[in-house]
């Protein structure tokens, strides 16, 4: 996975934190949970504020979904 794959990256996360509110998670922190996911492979220096805004919305998505 890529930063450029919101949607992937927000299944992983909801999968891996289920009790987690996404918008209760500081981009910081985001951005490590991203970075501690199997088969994520970018560059973490390539991550921005607008790459993880879209990654937090798709696991926001996801974690209403399974409410």
């Amino acid at each position: 996975m890529k930063w450029i794959d919101a949607e992937d990256i927000g299944v992983a996360l909801s999968e891996k934190f289920p009790g987690v509110d996404p918008l209760t998670v500081r981009f910081t922190d985001l951005r490590d949970k991203v970075l501690a996911l199997d088969g994520f492979t970018d560059d973490p220096k390539t991550s921005n504020e607008p790459k993880l805004e879209a990654i937090q919305m798709a696991w926001y998505e996801e974690w209403k979904e399974n409410q």
